[in-house]
């Protein structure tokens, strides 16, 4: 009876080691290669969605391009006159592009590929485990006027295809409390020469302006590339468990 017990704890060990390794329905967002020459950018209009206690509206703009290194996309960011409380301000990609009558709630969800929810908050020392439309949740949110700040992003696409893909999307700019203060569609403003063929080393479903429900894993038809501190399965961890399992089977 205590060697089942025991048998027991080892196996929900296991389980739970492996579990704790992902976030997402369809595990953690993985790093993108992306080509050189995309820029897009994303400007808040001059009116807001949601006024409240504002005067005009959120100045601020998104700028992202391939990062230096062709891993991920590098932003940045620039925020001014906002809002005199109800900050920090979030800011996220979101599913759908703002339509015409710039009504923010049609841009509906965050971006989120993997399928993780916003229910838990990003844990911006595991960036892999977060949506990956959540920029401010990885990397801080607004709390000061004239807001500046330059990042890299290494589960974001700059090339068309895969659901990490933003360039179709936009982004929202929110009150602490999640109300929409205003929102921008993004827009590519340069791209590399016509004679290039674009490619990039990514996972997850296509990228649509409606957010994919996959039903399988991810696609890793390329290389993934690691990111530094990123969670993955750790071989050494199961090996252990799975020695320990042997010796109390010994032991029986």
């Amino acid at each position: 009876m205590r060697a089942q017990s025991i048998v027991s704890v080892i196996a929900a060990a296991a389980v739970g080691h492996v579990a704790a390794q992902t976030t997402g329905e369809l595990g953690d967002a993985t790093v993108v290669s992306n080509p050189a020459g995309y820029v897009y950018e994303a400007v808040l209009p001059e009116q807001p969605f949601f006024k409240g206690s504002l005067e005009g509206n959120v100045k601020g703009s998104i700028v992202a391009m391939s990062a230096p290194d062709g891993k991920g996309v590098q932003f940045k960011v620039n925020f001014s006159n906002l809002p005199k409380e109800g900050g920090p301000f979030p800011y996220h990609i979101h599913v759908d592009p703002v339509p015409a009558d710039g009504n923010c709630t049609k841009t509906l969800a965050h971006q989120d590929p993997f399928i993780r929810g916003e229910a838990t908050p990003c844990d911006s020392s595991k960036p892999e485990t977060c949506q990956t439309g959540d920029l401010s949740g990885k990397h801080g949110a607004v709390g000061v006027d004239g807001y500046e700040k330059t990042y890299v992003d290494p589960y974001l696409s700059i090339v068309e295809g895969p659901g990490s893909f933003f360039g179709n999307r936009s982004f929202v700019f929110h009150f602490a409390n999640k109300t929409r203060i205003s929102c921008a569609n993004f827009k590519l403003i340069s791209k590399p020469d016509s004679g290039s063929t674009p490619s990039n080393c990514t996972s997850s479903a296509a990228g649509t302006g409606v957010m994919p429900t996959p039903t399988a894993q991810p696609s890793n038809t390329a290389t993934t590339v690691p990111f530094p501190g990123a969670a993955s399965t750790s071989g050494v961890s199961v090996s252990l468990i799975v020695a320990a399992f042997a010796a109390v089977m010994f032991a029986l």
